[in-house]
């Protein structure tokens, strides 16, 4: 042992170390750290513990050293050693982050960290690192569209009012149209059964590989949705259309009428649509003196509650179904609405809508100070 270095093992740690050494999944060079310990509370000289040990001299003393400074858990570390590399200065990130936020040069939509490193003068990964403290995504962005309806805070209020408290003894309907709804057939093999005609045109999802489809599709037709959540219980009254115009807005209105109740008040919220809006729409209104519109300010469709309900249709349903013609689809979506039907649950707003003006108030503040 080196002259000056001096330890003993007690009972638990020679115990851990041989419980180390014993164990198959311990990183070996914890394997034969603590043999070097093991070896020289035995009495070993040192020239046999390198022999044993494959280590060099200075490799021997130094773990006997760091035992006897700290112990069994000195044996699971490394010292950090400084890198040959100095680190930036904040003068490199402030400079990044600068170029960032502000344009690239020529006509490039936006920064890769590639074109950063080249000028900034630094390595990519580095660019990476500064991109990511800072919170900084150049690659990503999110569309987005302000409402300007000078009568945005007073529609927002009405609306989200309907959602929270509905009136007593009424009816909060949610309507829209997806309109365009494509009957997609992929072009493989065609089969008569639905589930059959689905495996032909995909291979499954395995370990460690998505689930593919066919990229190209044959296509049958289209049609339109017409749907009606009900706020209260989340049922939805819903109807296939060939064309989307206020005539057949007119035709759902009326299945409407006939499916709710005798004496209730019904309340509809929908968009800023030219069908809903339209003279014969108005005059239908004008006799059903118990229906109620209230629109949505200009650009919030977000905020028809329906929406929602679009959105499961097309993930769920459509975006990978195939369809052999557009009653097949049209099939397709009366039964997902029969499925809904089933276990409906209540429309719950959440969202406070002090928080949403501010934030669209924000956002035109931000427009106005750009131009």
């Amino acid at each position: 042992m080196r002259t000056g270095i001096s330890f003993s093992v007690s009972p638990i740690d020679r115990a851990g170390l041989t419980a180390l050494i014993k164990d198959r999944n311990s990183p070996q060079k914890h394997v034969w750290r603590a043999e070097i310990v093991l070896l020289s509370a035995d009495g070993i000289g040192t020239a046999e513990i390198m022999r044993r040990t494959a280590k060099s001299k200075t490799c021997v003393w130094r773990w006997q050293e760091r035992f006897a400074e700290e112990g069994f858990a000195g044996l699971l570390r490394d010292k950090t050693r400084p890198s040959r590399i100095p680190p930036l200065g904040p003068e490199v990130a402030e400079r990044v982050v600068a170029l960032t936020l502000a344009d690239p040069p020529g006509e490039t939509t936006h920064w890769t960290a590639d074109m950063m490193a080249k000028a900034a003068g630094i390595s990519a990964s580095t660019v990476r690192r500064i991109w990511k403290v800072h919170g900084l995504q150049p690659h990503r962005w999110r569309q987005f569209k302000l409402s300007n309806d000078p009568q945005f805070v007073d529609k927002l209020r009405d609306v989200v009012g309907l959602y929270v408290a509905p009136p007593a003894h009424a009816i909060v309907l949610s309507i829209d149209e997806k309109s365009q709804i494509q009957a997609l057939d992929r072009t493989q093999q065609k089969a008569n059964v639905y589930r059959e005609r689905q495996a032909l045109t995909r291979l499954p999802m395995k370990k460690g590989r998505l689930g593919t489809m066919t990229h190209d599709y044959i296509r049958h037709g289209t049609t339109t949705l017409f749907a009606a959540l009900n706020i209260l219980d989340g049922k939805v009254i819903g109807r296939n259309m060939q064309r989307h115009r206020h005539q057949e807005f007119i035709r759902f209105l009326n299945t409407i009428e006939a499916e709710i109740p005798v004496g209730k008040i019904v309340h509809v919220i929908l968009d800023n649509y030219a069908a809903h809006k339209h003279s014969k729409v108005r005059q239908w209104l004008d006799r059903h003196e118990r229906f109620t519109f209230h629109f949505t300010p200009t650009s919030c469709s977000w905020l028809n509650a329906v929406e929602g309900f679009f959105a499961k249709l097309a993930k769920r349903r459509l975006r990978r179904g195939v369809f052999h013609s557009v009653i097949d689809l049209q099939a397709a979506i009366n039964r997902f609405l029969a499925e809904h039907n089933e276990k409906p649950k209540p429309f719950t707003w959440t969202a406070d809508p002090d928080k949403i003006i501010a934030a669209v108030k924000r956002g035109h503040q931000a427009l106005d100070s750009i131009h």
